[in-house]
């Protein structure tokens, strides 16, 4: 095999001849991508095996032992792994004792250093080989995997190869048991482009030490492409990656992927939720790249969460909450509280458009946005081609955030629409079925550094984004008149309806009280009846009338009121219904609300577009809200004119025709 993709296909191979009929599908990936990462390990190690059992042997008593083994477990040019296996074992001596495979596997599992042994804990993997060994396929399944056509050592397969391996195994995992593999990484072409967006006009100097971080990291793709970005661009300059994933075989397979490329794999925080368990809680970056994930419920956060929001700028989640149904915002506050007080911090997340508009102005959603233009945080967003994931089609938004603007993008956002910039695959992947190609992602990176408006961008200050809600009212206008139609909305006053009701748990007193309260009811209607079915405008006027005709039941002003409401309808010509003080009161039915621009003045529109339709409508200030929302389609929604009724009229007949046609075949 020359290629990871052979290789990749070879390990599906594995799964299907080997686990069929001995595990459910759901189960294939817990079992072969452990073995995938032990035998890369393998492999890795074997360069300076001899040497670091040799050394355990001369000094297993030695205090310093660790220190040694790792001086000792080195690549072929002499760089220190980070990782050792000090088991006289490798897959080759297991493979010889068929009859004890099991234990001295195990053995050899527990020769590796710490760092190690934690990702096969996280793995689960004692369970499996236990499993394994009870089916007497575990030395089937190690000597598949010790096949010559098998190479994974690093001259054979790179890091960055071996990563794209692990991911396009998980994906078939994923999409063989219906989970979503698009939770777990994101695909190569979006990962390129928001590394390259992040990196883009930053200057980086030589010798520096930039940290870059992930709070939703998967298997690690988005960390390992900005590390490679930057070396690229400067060897010199010395990266160093932080992230935190919270499910156990996707944190396992990040943090062995990072071990083995010479990272800190202690910088690899998990399995735990970043929103209610970061293990980075001083830790500050200069880069954060992440696609947390969508639409996910935060319920099993929610008390952490909530607590932390009550310690308002002490915490990380001050600006609001979302609500509890999708988390990305609590992600984004999260990667903005990490950012560096006194130096430049710069982000790119992606989401789906929910965060963009969902909440009405005053909601979680909306007091989030508000806080982000007003801390003159977003200085791009670029809405992407649809079909680009592995386990959803739909659209998707690109965040660039920063606490330090240049100053000609100071007070403003850059939206870039990059909606047609793709083309579609030979062969899909799940919903993948588009990709972002080099040409593209070279054009929506120049478009954002170039920072001009465009067909295709629109440049906007951070308060056009901004609304003001108020709160229209009009007076209460409303005719009274006893007739059967609104004798029928009596009842659906819940006060009125719950006089037959009874929850007594006896059923004769239950009857009894349910038969008595129907009576009264009765009774109520046949007194409203005697003031007649008379129209009346004026409220004291028929107000006098009901206290008359109820006098006898010794009702609460309250339920009058109530069923005077239910006894009225709105009327235009009537008198209005004031207060005490003789001021209108509102009509709740009339209420309505208008979003009004911060670049306008409340005034002035309210007397343009309410008062001249409703001279005697009002608003209240004290009720005014201010909201953010970004409707970016409406940004760029051009106008095209409707078809002319000729042109329509040609398609019908020409295609009536054709049904003709095939009627007389």
């Amino acid at each position: 095999m020359t290629n990871f993709q052979e290789k990749s296909s070879f390990i599906w191979g594995i799964a299907d001849s080997i686990l069929r009929g001995n595990f459910r599908r759901s189960d294939y990936q817990n079992v072969i991508l452990p073995f995938t990462v032990l035998k890369r390990f393998d492999s890795v190690l074997a360069y300076s095996k001899e040497k670091v059992v040799k050394a355990y042997e001369e000094n297993k008593n030695d205090d310093g032992l660790e220190l040694i083994l790792m001086s000792e477990s080195v690549d072929e040019n002499g760089k220190r792994l980070g990782f050792y296996n000090y088991s006289g074992y490798d897959f080759n001596r297991l493979l010889e004792d068929p009859n004890n495979i099991e234990g001295n596997l195990k053995h050899y599992l527990d020769c590796f250093s710490n760092n190690v042994k934690d990702i096969f804990i996280r793995f689960s993997m004692d369970k499996y080989i236990e499993k394994l060994s009870e089916k007497n396929i575990l030395f089937k399944l190690m000597k598949k995997f010790n096949e010559t056509t098998l190479d994974l050592s690093p001259k054979a397969i790179s890091n960055h190869e071996m990563g794209t391996m692990f991911e396009e195994l998980i994906r078939r995992f994923s999409e063989q048991s219906n989970e979503e593999a698009g939770e777990h990484f994101t695909p190569r072409d979006i990962v390129k482009l928001m590394t390259e967006l992040l990196f883009a006009g930053e200057k980086n100097e030589s010798g520096s030490i930039k940290l870059v971080y992930d709070p939703a990291c998967g298997t690690g793709g988005m960390l390992t492409s900005c590390k490679e970005y930057i070396e690229n661009i400067d060897p010199n300059i010395d990266v160093v990656l932080y992230g935190q994933e919270s499910e156990d075989g996707i944190y396992a397979m990040c943090k062995s992927d990072i071990l083995m490329k010479g990272e800190k794999a202690e910088n690899i925080k998990g399995p735990f939720s970043t929103l209610s368990n970061d293990k980075l809680p001083t830790q500050t970056f200069d880069y954060m790249i992440s696609n947390p994930p969508y639409g996910r419920d935060w319920e099993t956060d929610e008390d952490e969460v909530r607590a932390e929001a009550e310690l308002g700028d002490n915490g990380r989640f001050g600006a609001g909450l979302p609500r509890k149904s999708d988390g990305q915002f609590l992600f984004i506050q999260h990667m903005i509280s990490k950012m560096k007080p006194n130096d430049k911090s710069k982000i790119a997340v992606i989401t789906n458009g929910s965060p963009l508009f969902t909440g009405d102005a005053g909601s979680g959603e909306s007091e989030i946005r508000k806080w982000i233009f007003e801390n003159d945080y977003l200085e791009t967003l670029i809405a992407l081609p649809t079909d680009l994931f592995f386990n959803t089609g739909i659209g998707t938004y690109i965040w660039i955030l920063t606490n330090q603007k240049s100053p000609q993008r100071k007070g403003k956002v850059q939206l870039i629409d990059a909606r047609e910039e793709y083309i579609g695959m030979r062969k899909n992947l799940g919903s993948k079925r588009n990709l972002i190609p080099d040409e593209s992602i070279n054009k929506i990176v120049n478009t954002y550094i170039e920072f001009k408006k465009g067909e295709n961008v629109k440049i906007f200050n951070n308060e056009d984004f901004g609304y003001t809600k108020i709160t229209v009212e009009r007076p209460k206008q409303l005719n009274y008149c006893v007739n059967n139609q609104r004798i029928e909305n009596i009842y659906s006053y819940k006060k009125f309806k719950e006089l037959s009701e009874s929850k007594n748990k006896d059923p004769e007193i239950k009857l009894q009280q349910e038969e008595e309260g129907e009576k009264l009811q009765k009774a109520i209607i046949n007194a409203l009846k005697t003031i007649g079915n008379d129209t009346y405008r004026d409220w004291d006027e028929f107000e006098s009338l009901v206290k008359e005709a109820l006098n006898e039941f010794d009702l609460k002003p309250s339920f009058i009121r109530n069923i005077i409401e239910k006894l009225s309808e709105h009327d235009g010509e009537a008198e209005y219904v004031t207060d005490s003080k003789g001021e209108p009161k509102p009509d709740k039915n009339l209420r309505d609300t208008e979003k009004i621009p911060l670049t306008q003045n409340i005034d002035r529109y309210f007397e343009d577009e309410v008062l001249r339709y409703y001279p005697d409508a009002w608003y209240d200030s004290s009720k005014d809200k201010i909201g953010y929302e970004i409707n970016f389609t409406q940004y760029f929604y051009t106008y095209e004119p409707p078809r002319e009724l000729d042109e329509i009229d040609a398609d019908i007949a020409d295609i009536t025709a054709k049904i003709q046609e095939l009627l007389k075949e």
